[in-house]
């Protein structure tokens, strides 16, 4: 039998159970739509976040106060713990070959007031490497003047958001920003920037950090950002900071974060989360496959005559096998096509409901989604096949079950 012959003979069998077939490729297209759909949305959600991530900066290393420590075991004795100053932030900057860009970091919040308009606001201290190492940029003015850390100055940056919620239309340059008590003269305007993490970057003000750690009575630093010159010095820079600090501080009381670390360890966990969700919506494919069986058995029964006379005219077991596999592959390709259009169609769905969200469908997705769907027309036709091949023609004509 040819394969046009037996194309023609598995479509010509539907035609006399048209509500069993149409129920048959609808469950088969439910099951691939969940599945396209899901692997989309895990798949956006894994970019977006990593995209979110990298918007940190490159080649970055994280010093944090502190020592992590991630055993089991009981804590160590408590004894005192240094605090990164602004003086492991220089030495680290003038003395670490692979350190091209380093920005110490002081964090708090306070109220801001320009005349009758007053809201709380994130207040970063910094210095003017900072743009640079968090790839921020400028629309407007000019970067805090590049000053000695300890040295303090009136002058702040201010994200958009604080732009529109303090200033509305007016150019804010020159224009006096008052943080608590403190006056500062705004000089630049960072441009828009979104979410990094849980910090809304359009969202706060930028001033020295030396002015910060006077007005919140701090001496040590939230973080020290150190970027690195290339990927492949990545490591040999954390061995040498661990080195300097320790030397410095006389023991580990600090972790090293990496940026490239940090984005391995989250691919691997949305990756995961991807393939259990995925795996979650692959259940409905399952009763897709076992309402093929079901149909397929139940055709056997009513085809019985038919198979028979096929057989008595010269069918081998093969021939009828091969027919069977044909009819429940064609109903579950066609609810595989039917699927990754429902599929498509809902990504456009929640791409327009959830602009913020890109969401979109990998060809290699679609490849598999078409894949699976025949592969569970094969699986899940062989049972009846089988049983259709093996009857005896005499019984099959007989129509006795």
């Amino acid at each position: 039998m040819n394969p046009l012959d037996l194309l023609k003979m598995s479509l010509g069998s539907f035609s006399g159970h048209t509500l069993r077939v149409r129920l048959t490729v609808l469950a088969t297209s439910i099951g691939i739509a969940s599945v396209l759909l899901l692997t989309s949305l895990g798949q956006s959600g894994r970019d977006y976040v990593l995209q979110k991530f990298a918007g940190l900066g490159s080649n970055l290393l994280i010093v944090v106060p502190g020592k992590l420590e991630t055993s089991g075991g009981p804590p160590v004795a408590p004894g005192r713990t240094h605090e990164l100053s602004l003086d492991d932030a220089r030495h680290l900057r003038r003395n670490i070959p692979g350190v091209v860009d380093m920005a110490p970091i002081s964090i708090g919040t306070m109220p801001a007031r320009v005349g009758n308009k007053e809201r709380a606001l994130v207040i970063l201290g910094s210095n003017d490497r900072l743009l640079h190492v968090r790839q921020l940029e400028l629309v407007a003015g000019q970067n805090l003047p590049s000053l000695d850390l300890e040295q303090a100055s009136p002058v702040c940056l201010i994200g958009s958001t604080v732009h529109k919620e303090l200033f509305g239309n007016r150019n804010p340059l020159g224009q006096t920003l008052r943080l608590g008590e403190y006056r500062f003269r705004i000089v630049g305007l960072i441009a828009e920037k979104g979410q990094s993490l849980a910090m809304d970057m359009n969202d706060f003000v930028l001033i020295p950090v030396a002015n910060l750690m006077r007005i919140l009575n701090r001496k040590g630093l939230f973080r020290v950002l150190l970027s690195i010159r290339s990927f492949d010095e990545m490591r040999t820079a954390e061995e040498d900071v661990r080195k300097m600090l320790i030397s410095r501080h006389d023991k580990e009381d600090f972790t090293l974060i990496t940026q490239q670390a940090v984005m391995s360890s989250l691919g691997d966990i949305l990756n995961n989360l991807s393939w259990a969700i995925s795996g979650i919506a692959a259940i409905s494919l399952l009763a897709a496959g076992m309402l093929i069986t079901n149909v397929m058995l139940i055709t056997v029964v009513e085809r019985r005559a038919e198979i028979g006379l096929c057989k008595a005219i010269g069918a081998g077991n093969s021939q009828i096998l091969s027919l069977f596999l044909a009819e429940a592959a064609l109903l579950s390709t066609a609810g595989g096509v039917i699927g990754v259009g429902l599929g498509l169609l809902g990504a456009r769905i929640i791409q327009w409901l959830v602009p913020a969200l890109p969401v979109s469908t990998p060809v290699w997705a679609i490849e598999l989604a078409l894949a699976v769907s025949f592969g569970v027309g094969i699986l899940f036709g062989v049972l009846p096949a089988l049983r259709a091949s093996r009857l005896p023609p005499v019984e099959a004509l007989s129509r006795r079950a």
